[in-house]
């Protein structure tokens, strides 16, 4: 089958498969996809294949009918439960939206007569092999707009971009009440680390940032995150170097308890890493710091630009979106960086009951 034919004619979609398995941030960038899918057609049935982490996050939400998860750290036993869950379904069109190895393996498994994938150029690991039908190529784009190309490529339009990362249920709602009831000024989280040690900031900045939010903006510092060895150690040195202490919530509620930590957060400051797109999801003004990866490519999508920090480019460089990641250039990023986008909140998005 050609990639560059459309197949809106491709109808009713009456059973979708989605593979899209890991990264927070990507499950977030998927969601706007489900719900283009399924304001065309109401009653198509979403099945997802996801890892048990990014699986929690999006659990319960209204239009993903079903979760198969796919357990990476079971080795080969974890794609052969995949499989064996695969098999006893057919669906009309599978969405290969991972362009790795192990996501077309996963491919392989379903049985549909379209098995939809990137382009050559931008299929990694030999991904392309294990579709049967490719979006066109195209140079690269903020990954949202990637994968809005699929649903291009069957005829529907994405707009309105929409995440809808809740409903929340009553027990995460008396959760957040319960978090929040101890905390007298408006809270802002604090992402003290990421999955890779080059997108993380330094921590004793992140202290000094903390003392400027208490002391001069009026704000709660709340540290938010995992409990791995990097986040533990940039929780010990800002709690050990603030002057005003922040709140600690590192692996408070899991990613669902983060979700309703941010949906009550007056702002969200994060490297680059998946809270910051649950932060542009849930329409929290976010100040994010990028300089490893390409913020063209991650940065928050289609709002709160003028709050991010770009540390990738050098002053006035016009650079293309790519997959290129620039090392050691997080420590660019000062203190007086973050409190300007702090300023720009106040002055812009804080009087507007962001």
């Amino acid at each position: 089958m050609g990639g560059d034919v459309s197949r809106s004619a491709f109808a009713p979609l009456e059973r979708v498969c989605i593979v899209m398995m890991s990264a927070v941030g990507d499950a977030v960038h998927v969601l706007p996809v489900i719900h283009a899918i399924k304001r065309r057609h109401p009653a198509s049935h979403v099945t997802w294949v996801l890892q048990p982490g990014p699986a929690t996050l999006v659990r319960g939400h209204p239009l993903v009918d079903e979760i198969i998860l796919f357990d990476r750290t079971k080795g080969l036993a974890g794609f052969l439960e995949t499989r064996a869950q695969l098999r006893t379904r057919a669906f009309d069109v599978v969405l290969n939206l991972q362009v790795y190895f192990k996501a077309g393996i996963i491919t392989s498994f379903t049985s549909a007569p379209v098995k939809l994938g990137f382009d050559v150029a931008r299929a990694r690991d030999f991904n392309w092999l294990f579709t049967t039908d490719r979006v066109p190529a195209r140079p690269m784009q903020h990954v949202q707009d990637q994968y809005f190309e699929f649903t291009e490529w069957l005829g529907i339009s994405h707009e309105p971009v929409t995440w809808g990362l809740g409903p929340f249920s009553d027990a995460e709602r008396t959760w957040q009440r319960e978090f929040i009831s101890r905390i007298d000024r408006p809270i802002v989280p604090i992402v003290v680390a990421t999955s890779k040690a080059q997108k993380d900031w330094l921590p004793e900045r992140w202290a000094q940032v903390c003392d400027a939010l208490a002391a001069d903006f009026g704000l709660q510092p709340v540290l938010v995150g995992g409990r791995s060895a990097r986040e533990l150690h940039a929780e010990h040195t800002i709690l050990e170097r603030a002057r005003s202490k922040p709140i600690s919530a590192l692996g408070q509620g899991g990613l669902r308890g983060l979700v309703g930590i941010f949906d009550a957060a007056a702002l969200v400051l994060s490297p680059d890493t998946g809270p910051l797109h649950i932060s542009v999801a849930l329409d929290r003004p976010v100040v994010s710091l990028i300089g490893y990866s390409n913020p063209k490519r991650v940065g928050p999508y289609r709002k709160f630009r003028d709050l991010m920090i770009d540390a990738y480019g050098e002053p006035g460089e016009e650079y293309g979106v790519t997959m290129a990641n620039r090392p050691d250039r997080m420590a660019r990023i000062t203190v007086n960086d973050v409190l300007d986008r702090v300023q720009r909140w106040r002055a812009t998005y804080a009087n507007a009951g962001s």
